[in-house]
């Protein structure tokens, strides 16, 4: 595998994304990790970069539960600029909430892959590489 996937972790855990990130650094195949710690950041950095296929990533943790903007807010916003995105972008919702009103939430949103229940494990992170080549991403 060449590393050229951008991961984008959208969360307020600072813990969280340290491990989310030193994880996914572990892995050959992920060329690039960002952070915000809320979805409103996630967003002005999406619009900032709509055209620059580079930058955009190709994979995003976005946890439910955030200040300012939370996942679900930022995927209302995702869908509305969605057109305009230069490219494919998967969306994972992840939360510690087993609450089947989450769940089901996120699950009616075509754009979210699935629902991940944090903690993420190595091995769900594996399987999420291993989809995404399948699925040609690389």
């Amino acid at each position: 595998m060449n590393n050229h996937i951008n991961f984008c972790i959208v969360d307020d855990d600072e813990i969280y994304q340290f491990t989310m990130a030193a994880t996914l650094k572990s892995f050959n195949s992920i060329k690039k990790i960002i952070a915000f710690k809320d979805g409103l950041a996630a967003m002005d950095f999406m619009l900032d970069n709509l055209s620059n296929e580079k930058e955009l990533p190709d994979v995003i943790l976005l946890d439910i539960n955030m200040p300012v903007m939370d996942g679900f807010q930022f995927m209302e916003e995702y869908i509305k600029i969605q057109p305009k995105v230069g490219k494919k972008i998967t969306i994972y919702m992840v939360s510690s909430s087993v609450d089947d009103v989450d769940i089901e939430r996120a699950k009616k949103i075509n754009q979210v892959s699935d629902y991940i229940i944090k903690p993420i494990r190595e091995t769900q992170l594996k399987n999420i590489l291993a989809q995404l080549e399948e699925d040609g991403k690389f």
